[in-house]
């Protein structure tokens, strides 16, 4: 029950107490005035005295009342209503944005001006979060490249043995994994500040959904994994190729890692109300329902059965969730376990209403 309404009807209560007291006056009245004279008169008179007190000023009394108060508690719980809409639109990107206070004075705007402060302490300390994750990552380049080199060419030596050089693979794959969590997370805290720029044109979906779909029938071919191209329909849309290659690459890659030996993948495009859909299914384990609404969390490796044997970081998901918000699109995820999991963007198909940046 909303404050406006519980005020109201103790403000109601309030009044129909008062009227009660009000009626038991005059009856008390109307009591002292047969004890004084017992005429039938004088008792007729004391109750149209009684009942035109009662309809004529008690009700009217209460109905204003009501209207009163319900007045009064709407025109001052008016301001909490709007803080309250006011803090529910707040994020993590638009933490700088003060709350509007009414300038009265009130502990209301004492309160706004508590809200402010901690969202302003909240921003100072996402803000040094990504500086410190976008530093850290960007030192991390360097000695990851002189490892990566120096792997490289202990690999053409010609006086290893079988053995070493499978050791030195490996640990050339882990510093590519390295270096690929630390490029996501650069491409990610950058997209959080707003220093990623996107150049957008008219680009052919189709032709990129079809240049997809042929890389992860390459991916797909060590673990027999089927994957078809249900639909693919002509599809123009105005976005960052690039970008876009990246997002296709991302799902289409997780559909085939996350997946089960001879499993299926199919992918369909196809327009709707205005939209380009693209949707990714595979089988494979899938995720638990209660795990789903994190899947797109930085990180977030949903399967702990299987994560431990897949490559990756768990930055696929919430890269490719970036590029289709910046694209004013959406992407959703659902999954039934050990049956098929689905992946489906939208993406608007005329670009009227895209901005030229991020």
């Amino acid at each position: 029950m909303k404050i406006r309404t519980r005020l109201t009807l103790w403000y109601a209560a309030i009044l129909i107490v008062s009227l009660i007291v009000m009626g038991a006056g005059v009856y008390q009245e109307i009591a002292e005035q047969l004890h004084r004279d017992h005429s039938k008169d004088v008792w007729e008179y004391a109750l149209d005295e009684a009942s035109e007190m009662v309809f004529c000023v008690g009700f009217p009394a209460i109905l204003l009342g009501l209207l009163g108060g319900w007045w009064i508690t709407r025109k001052t719980l008016g301001p909490v209503t709007a803080l309250t809409e006011a803090v529910e639109r707040k994020h993590d990107g638009n933490l700088r944005e003060r709350l509007p206070s009414s300038g009265n004075g009130d502990e209301l705007d004492r309160l706004t001006q508590v809200f402010n402060a901690m969202t302003s302490r909240l921003d100072d300390s996402f803000q040094r979060i990504r500086e410190f994750t976008l530093h850290a990552s960007h030192e991390l380049k360097t000695p990851l490249t002189v490892m990566r080199g120096e792997l490289e060419m202990t690999l053409i030596e010609e006086n290893l043995t079988a053995g070493q050089k499978e050791r030195v693979l490996s640990q050339l794959d882990e510093v590519e994994r390295l270096a690929k969590i630390v490029d996501g997370l650069t491409l990610l805290t950058k997209a959080d500040t707003g220093q990623i720029k996107l150049d957008f044109e008219p680009i052919r979906l189709d032709e990129l959904v079809r240049e997809s779909v042929a890389d992860a029938k390459i991916l797909g071919q060590p673990n027999s994994i089927h994957v078809h191209l249900a639909a693919c329909e002509n599809t123009v849309i105005s976005g960052d190729r690039d970008r876009l290659r990246q997002l296709l690459l991302n799902l289409t890659d997780n559909a085939v890692k996350y997946n089960e030996p001879g499993g299926k993948v199919n992918i369909s495009l196809s327009q709707t109300d205005g939209f380009a859909e693209l949707k990714i299914e595979n089988t494979g384990p899938g995720v638990a329902p209660e795990l789903q609404p994190r899947v797109f969390e930085r990180f977030f490796r949903g399967d702990t059965s299987h994560s431990g044997d897949v490559e990756g970081c768990g930055l696929g998901l919430s890269i490719a969730q970036w590029i289709a918000v910046a694209h004013q699109g959406t992407i959703q995820f659902a999954s039934r376990p050990g049956e098929l999991t689905t992946v489906t963007v939208r993406l608007l198909r005329d670009g009227g209403k895209i901005n030229s940046s991020n």
